[in-house]
């Protein structure tokens, strides 16, 4: 955890024992429902509360943001930003079932009280939100397809609404059609090799 609070000291007593409980939950859980590779659950700290936590670095969201986790599998990056923001509302959604009981156990088990469970595709949720979030789920135009018409028309952070997706290596063919507002390498903010090659990519939505 030390990672953790060299790149984020403001921590709360409470946000960092949450963050503390969850490599063990997850060892623990993956040992039944294998959702993590054996190597990303060795580097758990680095490879998937770090990242997550990579656009808490980009934005702040303000309280009262309503988020999606397109995707979420185990909870990531849902769990870990619903931590940092415990007045924004996050509903994680996918496709795969096992995969979400983890991350209500895990939510339950530090008491999380602002992340809901879909058992869902993103395009058939009948919400809106400011943000939709994403880690290496799918190829970008495919984020953009499903998400279209699933944000609020009008912001309130800082930042405009859209999606936020973390992506790896080449990305040049992937955002051949895409003009993202921001492209920003995760080295920026963090020193390990692990995130050399590693970005952050915030494309508005058309309605804003």
């Amino acid at each position: 955890m030390q990672a953790i609070q060299k790149y984020f000291p403001n921590l709360s007593h409470v946000q960092l024992e949450q963050l503390q409980k969850l490599p063990s939950l997850y060892a623990e859980w993956n040992a039944k429902i294998n959702v993590i590779s054996r190597k990303d659950i060795e580097n758990f700290t680095e490879h998937h509360l770090l990242h997550s936590l990579s656009i808490a670095k980009y934005i702040q969201f303000k309280d009262g943001t309503k988020i999606m986790d397109l995707g979420c599998g185990g909870g990531f990056p849902g769990i870990p930003l619903a931590i940092m923001f415990p007045q924004c509302r996050f509903h994680l959604v996918d496709s795969i079932a096992k995969k979400l009981k983890v991350a209500q156990a895990a939510a339950d088990a530090i008491g999380l009280k602002n992340i809901f469970i879909f058992h869902s595709r993103a395009e058939e949720m009948p919400y809106q939100y400011d943000f939709v979030v994403s880690r290496a789920v799918a190829p970008v135009n495919d984020l953009l397809k499903w998400t279209q018409k699933k944000y609020l028309p009008k912001s309130q952070n800082i930042v405009p609404n859209g999606l936020i997706c973390l992506k790896g290596g080449n990305l040049e063919q992937e955002l051949e059609d895409v003009k993202p507002l921001q492209q920003v390498p995760l080295q920026k903010w963090y020193s390990e090799p692990y995130f050399a090659e590693k970005f952050l990519l915030h494309i508005k939505s058309k309605w804003t």
